[in-house]
Formats: structure tokens, C-alpha cells, sequence
């Protein structure tokens, strides 16, 4: 096929004024090396991980278009943290799909020629991206780009959760936010595999939701008795492990205190230091950007970390990585199936009406980028 001379992108600047700047822009149409493909991309994302580069540590609730690009003022704060990236014009986009447009002449490329794939290169807010091989995920037959957008961060980062369980020795898991896409996927893998978990999330409709799905244990932090429902369900599934999607606030630390609870209820010798069992809490999202808060009142056998998928993935390994990636091409419209609410383009990303919604990142909402629109 005739492709055209230049395609559109979307990068984000953090400019020395003191603004995020983000905005459409023409390249060079790029030729794909012996071991590349050049997808043509029909569907990206927008997950909170992309967010970060999107928007960085701007204040978006004065985000306004101007000549076509979205503008939001950064504070002094802010600059300080992202003086690393001044005058660098990022490209955005975790991960999408779409048809392979183009190949090097390596075996492997040329047998993707006309395949629908996904990817994970970064960059995917783009009409065509140019990725290596070891980074394209084969879509099977009869799955649609739509199908296959979603295919890295959300499936792998759920499946990831009880690899983790296994590799440090916990049995079950404690998740929040658990009624987002990735969540719903939680739900499915712990059921198909036998592992106990314990699913938090902020109202009814959402426990009606993951109940429908088979979820066995889903607790509401907004009801009055939280804490003592959470210990129930701590205490009856043994978790010690628990991730976080919120990183701010309370809430690990409720988590921690209804992990020591459900222990104090094992009888034992007393100890000042608690019980000896370590627990757990990883911190892998941002959905409240306020400072964590510990109480630390669960003893001192306890820790709290950051955990993100491409870190876990290379120490994981090749081997690790190439199985979960062929279980999510083998359960793609069923364990790891998402949903959109909104189709945008690529100038659509930019509205600053728009970007306010997705950048609310609510739970049941999910954008999904259409860069031939």
C-alpha cells in the first residue's frame, strides 16, 4: 500500500515559561530497520500511567486551548520536578494497535506484514509508529486493533500481581480501586487460578458489579464499618499482600491495620512488636496524588514499596514474560477484555473540555484513542 509522506503525532513540552504544552505535530513518515515494523495505529488508550508524561505535575484545572494546543500552567513546585524534562518534546502514549503497514527484511518482520498487533513502545498517541519486533504482540485471528488496544499495561500488570504473590510468598491479595478495567481482570485471573483476594472499592454499584463477575469478597471503604469488614476478609483469606491503585492517603494503611487485626485473632504469644508474619503493601498508581499517611500501628513486620510492571518484568524474565503475554493473546476478548465509554481522535485529546474527563480517571470510565479519525 501507498503510504503518506508525513503522519501526525502528539508530544508534551514542558516549556521554560513554565507551561505544559501539548500538541499535534507533523513528522517524516520513518522506514522500518531489518528487525522493526511500522504499525498503522487504530487504537491507543488513555491509562492513568499515561498521564504522568501527558500532563506531568501541571495545574490542570487552568488547562486551556490555545492555537489548537492544550496549555495548563505548571507551579514553582512542579517545575522543580520536572526540570529533567525542559524544552523536551515527549511523545505520549503507553500502548495500542493497529495493522502493519510496513517491515524490515528480517523473517520475523515480514511475517507480520498485514497483521493486526499490539504494542508497547510509547509513543502510541501517533498514525504511525515504528516499533521493534520483540515489542509487537501478534493479535490472533478475528480480534479487531479495539480488542487488542489494551493488551499490555492493564493484562500483564494484573497478571503480574500474582506472580509477585507467589515469588515473595504470600497466598492472597488485597486490591483497591478494584472495580477499574484492570480490576475486573484481577477478579477473573484470582478465580480461574484459586487465588483468595480481597477487592476494595468506593460504592454499591461497584460491589454489585464484581459480585456479577464472581468476586467473593468486595468490601465499600465508604461504608461506617469498613475496617472491621475488611479484617473479616483479610482474616478469612489469609492475604498479606496487598496493591494499591490510590497511592495517597489512609488507605494502605488501613489496609496494613486490617492485616495486623486479622492476625491478632490467630492465638499466639503476645509480643509488642505484633504479629511476625510480614505484610505487605505495594503502591502502584497515583489516583490520589495527597501524601501517603501511616499510622503504624500493625507492629513493625510490615513494608511499604512501589511496584511497576516493567521493573517486575525484568527481573521476571524472558520466559516469564513471552507466557503471560501468550495468556493474554489466548483470553483477550474474555479475562482481559476492556471497555470504552469515549472513541476520540487525536485532536480530540487535546479539547481541554475533553481532557478534563479522562484526566478525572473515574472508575468505569476508559478513553480510547483513534489516531485515523
Amino acid at each position: 500500500m501507498s503510504l503518506p509522506k508525513t503522519y501526525k503525532t502528539l508530544i508534551s513540552t514542558v516549556t521554560e515559561d513554565g507551561q505544559l504544552r501539548m500538541e499535534m505535530v507533523e513528522k517524516p513518515m520513518p522506514v522500518p530497520k531489518s528487525d522493526q515494523v511500522l504499525i498503522r495505529v487504530e487504537a491507543a488508550p488513555i491509562n492513568p500511567s499515561d498521564h504522568g508524561v501527558m500532563f506531568g505535575y501541571s495545574d490542570m484545572s487552568k488547562a486551556s486551548n490555545e492555537d489548537g494546543a492544550l496549555v495548563a500552567p505548571i507551579p514553582p513546585m512542579g517545575m522543580r520536578m520536572m526540570k529533567g524534562r525542559l524544552g523536551q518534546a515527549l511523545p505520549i502514549g503507553n500502548e495500542g494497535a493497529g495493522t502493519v503497514v510496513a517491515a524490515g527484511d528480517s523473517d520475523a518482520a515480514q511475517s507480520l506484514m498485514g497483521r493486526t498487533v499490539a504494542a508497547m513502545g510509547g509513543g502510541m498517541y501517533t498514525q504511525y509508529r515504528v516499533v521493534p519486533v520483540m515489542q509487537v504482540l501478534p493479535i490472533n485471528e478475528g480480534n479487531t486493533a479495539r480488542d487488542g488496544a489494551s493488551s499490555f499495561v492493564n493484562p500483564l500488570t494484573a497478571l503480574c500481581f500474582p506472580e509477585t504473590m507467589r515469588n515473595e510468598g504470600h497466598t492472597a491479595i488485597v486490591h483497591t480501586a478494584a472495580a477499574s478495567n484492570l480490576g475486573q481482570m484481577l477478579v477473573k485471573i484470582c478465580k480461574a487460578d484459586g487465588v483468595p483476594l480481597v477487592n476494595i472499592v468506593r460504592k454499591d454499584e461497584q460491589v454489585a458489579l464484581l459480585k456479577s463477575i464472581g468476586a467473593t469478597h468486595v468490601i465499600n471503604s465508604s461504608d461506617d464499618d469498613f475496617i472491621p469488614q475488611l479484617i473479616d476478609a483479610v482474616h478469612e483469606t489469609g492475604a498479606t499482600l496487598a496493591f494499591d491503585a490510590t497511592g495517597g492517603g489512609r488507605l494502605a494503611s488501613d489496609i496494613l491495620t486490617a492485616m495486623e487485626g486479622a492476625a491478632a485473632r490467630t492465638p499466639g504469644a503476645y509480643s509488642i512488636y505484633g504479629s511476625i508474619h510480614h505484610k505487605q503493601v505495594y503502591l502502584y498508581g497515583s489516583l490520589d496524588p495527597s501524601p501517603t499517611m501511616l499510622t503504624r500501628g500493625y507492629g513493625m513486620a510490615w513494608g511499604v514499596g512501589g511496584w511497576l510492571l516493567p521493573n517486575f518484568l525484568a527481573k521476571a524474565g524472558m520466559e516469564t514474560a513471552i507466557r503471560l503475554r501468550q495468556r493474554v493473546a489466548n483470553e483477550l476478548t474474555t479475562t482481559f477484555a476492556s471497555t470504552y465509554t469515549d472513541e476520540i481522535s487525536l485532536a480530540d485529546a487535546l479539547n481541554a473540555d475533553i481532557v478534563a474527563r479522562y484526566n478525572a480517571k473515574k472508575t468505569g470510565e476508559k478513553f480510547l484513542v483513534n489516531p485515523q479519525l
